[in-house]
Order: C-alpha cells, then sequence, then structure tokens
C-alpha cells in the first residue's frame, strides 16, 4: 500500500504546528514528526555546532519516517527544510517502500508573521522568521511548493492540503532521482 509522508516547512509563525497537528488528526493511520523536538533533546552544557546539530535531526527525521513507513503508516513532519529535501528523499528511496513526499512550504504576509509571532509572545523570533520567509520564497524549487496562509483559516488550510495532495508531490514511487520535482 502506497504511505504518504507529508513534510510540512515555512518559517516561525506561519502555522506549520497548527497545520501539522491538524493533518495528523485527519489522517487515518498517521504519525507527527516534530523537528524542532528532536532539537531540543541536545540538553547538556555542551552543544554541537549548528551543522552537525542540524545533521543529526535530520539523521532521526529521516530513521523516524522509514520506520514508520516500515510499519504501515503514514508520516507528517514539522520542520524547517532549506537544503536537505532532496537527501531527505533519496534516504527515504532506499528503503524501497512505495511512498509519495508532499512538500509544502508555508507562507504569509511578513506583517501577519510578526503579528503572529508577537501574539505568541516569541519577539525575538521575528528576524529569523523574516528572514527564512525571504530564503524559503526566493528558492526557485521552492516556487511550485509555496502555499500562502495568510488569509486562511486552519481547517481550510488543511482540506486544502488533502484535497491537493496528489497535484503537489514532490516524489512518488520507490526511489527518488537527482532533481526530481513534482509528479
Amino acid at each position: 500500500m502506497m504511505r504518504n509522508v507529508y513534510v510540512i516547512s515555512g518559517p516561525c509563525g506561519v502555522g506549520k504546528s497548527t497545520i501539522t497537528k491538524g493533518l495528523a488528526r485527519k489522517l487515518s493511520k498517521t504519525v507527527l514528526v516534530e523537528g524542532d523536538l528532536i532539537s531540543a533533546m541536545f540538553v547538556g552544557e555542551v552543544q554541537p555546532p549548528w551543522d552537525e546539530k542540524l545533521s543529526i535531526v535530520w539523521q532521526n527525521l529521516s530513521n523516524l519516517t522509514k520506520t514508520y513507513l516500515q510499519n504501515g503508516y503514514d508520516v507528517v513532519i514539522d520542520y524547517v527544510v532549506e537544503e536537505e529535501l532532496e537527501w531527505f528523499c533519496q534516504e527515504l528511496g532506499q528503503t524501497g517502500l512505495e511512498f509519495t513526499l508532499h512538500y509544502y512550504v508555508l507562507r504569509a504576509d511578513p506583517d501577519v508573521l510578526v503579528k503572529r509571532i508577537t501574539k505568541r509572545g516569541d519577539t525575538e523570533l521575528i528576524p529569523r522568521s523574516l528572514e527564512l520567509l525571504q530564503q524559503l520564497e526566493n528558492k526557485k524549487e521552492n516556487a511550485p511548493h509555496l502555499y500562502d496562509t495568510t488569509y486562511k483559516a486552519p481547517n481550510v488550510i488543511i482540506d486544502e492540503i488533502l484535497d491537493r495532495s496528489f497535484s503537489n508531490s514532490y516524489h512518488k514511487g520507490k526511489r527518488c532521482t537527482e532533481g526530481e520535482s513534482k509528479a
């Protein structure tokens, strides 16, 4: 049976956590994997350099996703994707399992991001969020996967993601090939 992996990316305040939690609840046999929770596992006084930490988080995202796919689960991932998508897809493809990877880069107007982040009380995240928004929007590979959350309610976004799943697939089949884009 073909399984689904939903990778939901985007800057802070765009609605990743709200959308991924709601999406996971709507699917029948699914798990939600939150990259920030994996990242938060580093608790010691000595922390690895950022690149090493990011690599370890992605290795864990890959291993968890493979395990859940092998056990018949769909997987919803909540994490910012910068350069890792092709590597992640190739890692999953090595399992030989049939899966479809659905990739969404959530975005919102900058003023809306600032309001949402301020409302949460996380104003220190505003500069990074705006930087990530610009970075993710300007990546040519992300263009077909951008999804504007500015004026949409979470339930509408979730329903549209489920309705558009097959038209916004990043990968279908058993393996990813270099340079593969929307299927």
